[in-house]
């Protein structure tokens, strides 16, 4: 596995593996691109370039200068897309970084095979006042309740200990301007416009986004496919991860062309 610095500035770190059809994995608001080392070693072996960045402000990723812009991240990813030279890529984002793919996937659909969304929304108007108050508080604290609050019930017993370190990486400054980025920007994408193959990949014990939400976006987005995985939280990709890995090879396998 190699690790490069994509720029200019920002620069953007990711780390890559293998030769193929290019497949970027976009990480959530408190991960950054260990979450998806699991992935990386299994796309690669599968004949895909596979690739995980640290989003702006994340694990080695720099820094930048006032607020987020929620818009700007699409055009961070497609910075990723040309240094690898890629025409077309596979886009698979968790959380956030579903939010992020999934703007990607409407703004530019020629550069995208496929698009798969997990543990994610269509914004922040799909959620409650309630849920989103909820969101906030919790994703301001990091006590070991809501680490396991992430966790479904068949995940690996190393999960609990992979996801304390990924907070525990989590720039503060960095971390805070993207929650508020975040609610305050992102709100209800217009996802019945998306045109390119999509995935919705759920956890049905997912206590930050319910199993509904996750439902109502494959109805949303023509020709959707949705798959729930059973005994997985927030997080199946590090919870569960050969099944989470089988489920999308298969899907991938399907369209690459």
């Amino acid at each position: 596995m190699e690790t490069v610095l994509v720029g200019p500035a920002p620069r953007i770190a990711v780390s890559f593996a293998g030769s193929g059809p290019l497949v970027l994995f976009l990480h959530g608001i408190r991960g950054n691109r260990r979450n998806w080392f699991g992935q990386i070693e299994a796309f690669s072996a599968a004949n895909f370039t596979a690739a995980a960045w640290d989003a702006r402000g994340y694990g080695e990723s720099d820094d930048y200068a006032g607020g987020l812009q929620f818009d700007h991240l699409p055009g961070d990813v497609l910075r990723v897309v040309e240094h690898f030279g890629a025409r077309k890529i596979h886009l698979v984002g968790l959380s956030m970084g579903g939010r992020i793919a999934r703007n990607v996937a409407l703004r530019f659909p020629e550069r995208l095979h496929s698009l798969t969304l997990v543990a994610t929304t269509p914004g922040f108007d799909a959620l409650s006042a309630d849920a989103v108050r909820r969101f906030v508080t919790e994703h301001r604290t990091r006590t070991a309740e809501t680490v396991r609050r992430l966790i479904g019930s068949r995940a690996r017993p190393e999960t609990f200990e992979e996801l304390a370190d990924s907070l525990a990486r989590v720039r503060e400054e960095s971390y805070r301007k993207t929650l508020v980025a975040s609610v305050a920007q992102d709100r209800d994408a217009p996802i019945e416009k998306i045109r390119v193959p999509t995935l919705v990949v759920a956890g049905d014990e997912d206590k930050v986004y319910p199993l509904q939400l996750a439902r109502e976006l494959a109805q949303r987005i023509p020709g959707a496919e949705l798959v729930i995985m059973k005994g997985a939280g927030h997080l199946p990709n590090i919870e569960r991860p050969e099944r989470f890995n089988e489920i999308l090879l298969d899907f991938l396998k399907r369209r690459s062309s």
